[in-house]
């Protein structure tokens, strides 16, 4: 049982930093505490745990207009983050995260600026069916997260000048362009910034949970903690993937998102494999590549051991 809410706020705008607190809260989090932690990243994409940043942004141009590149733990896709757009995390242990509590507080809170909010799929966020906010999932253990993004007064322009998602993903969803998809909430409700977002989201907590808020200071945890994980998150090790001659590339969609699967096959065999993906639940990947290996190449074979993967490691809404 949930004892108390605790919100965690930083000024940062390094997603480097970013990334590495809200991992260390991961680490940090209670048993009887869930934790609602705010940031904010400045001209930045994010992209999900198994993506190639090759394929999801153009890499060389957001580079040369001081852009930086950071990788979560989290699956799903490529996200631009500016300072018009807010970003939160739930992080709880198992037995106290529930994604439709957490879900309620996001849009108790959107909704006290008279909007209509709706819970879209498995991890989107709408007003009149265009998509505010994008949400993601990670587990480690007994723990997990919950992080998305509130558009509140985003650069759509840079949004879509930068990203470079599959056609194929944008023809699965019905729209012609990156940018078509979302709206700002601002242009909803001009009262909405990010400083009144965050008041609304401490006040849906304390609603939601009936439960003592108290806020921390991301000093009161594990310094020396925290910059090892920095370190990980602003390294090339982290960021760039492996990738190789292979010999092979092809996409297969599942009802769990895309696959670019890199393919080295020798003899029609199937020897060595690596897949990049959107789907929602980072979990199991590696575990998906083994199970490819050895396999004689034909796509229906290669669709079968990714949907045996998808069962053996389902995502949050299943």
């Amino acid at each position: 049982m949930i004892q108390t809410c605790t919100i965690v706020t930083t000024e940062c705008t390094d997603p480097y930093h970013n990334l590495a607190l809200e991992e260390l809260l991961l680490k940090s989090v209670r048993e009887e505490e869930i934790i609602l932690y705010l940031w904010q990243n400045s001209h930045t994409i994010v992209i999900g745990r198994n993506q190639n940043v090759w394929q999801e942004c153009n890499v060389e141009l957001f580079q040369k207009d001081n852009g930086r590149i950071a990788r979560r733990l989290s699956g799903g896709g490529a996200v631009y983050h500016d300072l018009g757009n807010q970003n939160f995390t739930f992080l709880a242990g198992k037995k106290n995260y529930s994604l439709d509590r957490q879900f309620a507080v996001i849009q108790k809170a959107v909704d006290s600026f008279g909007l209509n909010t709706v819970r879209s799929g498995r991890n989107d966020l709408t007003v009149d069916g265009r998509k505010f906010s994008g949400n993601a999932f990670y587990s480690d253990g007994h723990v997990k997260y919950h992080h998305g993004t509130l558009l509140v007064n985003a650069d759509m322009g840079r949004l879509g000048k930068y990203l470079t998602p599959s056609k194929e993903k944008l023809a699965a969803k019905g729209v012609a362009s990156v940018e078509a998809r979302v709206v700002n909430l601002a242009a909803l409700n001009p009262a909405i910034t990010p400083g009144t977002i965050c008041h609304a989201l401490t006040r849906a907590m304390a609603e939601e949970y009936g439960v003592p808020v108290i806020t921390a200071k991301e000093q009161d945890y594990d310094q020396q903690a925290f910059e090892q994980l920095r370190q990980k998150y602003a390294s090339d090790a982290w960021l760039y993937d492996r990738l190789k001659d292979f010999d092979v590339k092809t996409e297969i969609r599942t009802g769990k998102g895309l696959y670019t699967l890199y393919l080295e096959v020798t003899e029609g065999i199937i020897k060595d494999v690596r897949i990049h993906t959107d789907r929602m639940n980072p979990e199991g990947i590696q575990e998906a590549e083994q199970s490819l290996l050895g396999l004689r190449y034909v796509r229906a074979a290669v669709e079968q051991a990714l949907l045996a993967n998808e069962a053996a490691y389902p995502g949050e809404s299943d």
